[in-house]
């Protein structure tokens, strides 16, 4: 596992998409039209010093930051991201910080909180942020994380019919890196690492599906911000994106939405 070729694929890849999470996901709801990030912003609800492992452009700092009184802290890779998220006025009071995971320049029981989203599963030496995570969290402190369990309906099927093609004839030094530890993927697999990390109890899983459905270009615009599109040129994704377009209009009707959904697994758990 390769942990610098990693970081250094996600950092490069945020410079130019310093939001494309939030791109992706701020308008896409779950049952009772909550958003991934208003599920996470729930579960932690009457904590009153959180961080965001991953905060990316801080939207869900911002919602966190509704609550008054909160102190508020996010650490993520990109000075991109970070930047956009200095420019939320919400968050003029919270520490925003260029940091890895795996090294968090924070005191020990400094937190009482943990979020993350769509980070966890990201990050590579999982054994190491999770033992970081577990020293800056005080006695009873809390951390839910939402991982990323696949994606699915009309849309998904045909962008998984239309990427290997596309992809075949990029240079290798451009592709996706194998990116995370596969274990955070692995209900048993990260239970049991949480686990060795000194968290207490019976991790709790929940699987939230968010709707991402709409117009075709909503759509696209979504999925083109994967990981694995970093390996095609400019020229090579606009072609894609024209086939995804002529064939999404061949399975929709005028005016009709192209069905695209996503699986979060959410786990909770507590520190002794």
């Amino acid at each position: 596992m390769n942990t610098q070729a990693q970081e250094s694929f996600l950092t490069g890849f945020h410079a130019g998409r310093p939001a494309v999470t939030t791109e992706a996901f701020a308008a896409a709801r779950a049952a009772g039209a909550r958003t991934g990030y208003e599920v996470l912003r729930d579960r932690v609800t009457g904590r009153r010093r959180v961080l965001d492992l991953g905060c990316g452009d801080g939207l869900l700092l911002e919602l966190l930051a509704a609550t008054p009184g909160r102190r508020l802290a996010g650490v993520d890779l990109s000075p991109q991201s970070l930047s956009l998220a200095r420019r939320r006025p919400a968050l003029s009071a919270a520490a925003l910080v260029e940091a890895r995971a795996q090294r968090l320049p924070f005191r020990t029981g400094a937190f009482d909180a943990c979020v993350s989203h769509l980070a966890l599963m990201l990050m590579a030496d999982l054994d190491q942020v999770l033992a970081e995570l577990s020293r800056v969290l005080a006695p009873g402190g809390l951390l839910t994380c939402a991982i990323g369990a696949g994606g699915g309906g009309t849309a998904y099927e045909l962008f998984g019919e239309l990427l290997p093609e596309a992809l075949a004839g990029a240079p290798a030094g451009r592709r996706m890196p194998a990116l995370g530890d596969r274990r955070a993927r692995d209900p048993e697999a990260l239970g049991a690492l949480v686990a060795a990390a000194g968290f207490t109890g019976e991790p709790e899983w929940e699987t939230v599906t968010v709707d991402m459905s709409g117009p075709p270009e909503r759509v696209w615009r979504a999925l083109s911000g994967m990981y694995d599109l970093a390996a095609l040129d400019p020229a090579a994704l606009a072609t894609l994106g024209r086939t995804f377009h002529t064939r999404a209009a061949a399975v929709t009707g005028e005016g009709e939405d192209l069905d695209c959904h996503f699986r979060l697994r959410v786990l909770t758990t507590r520190h002794p």
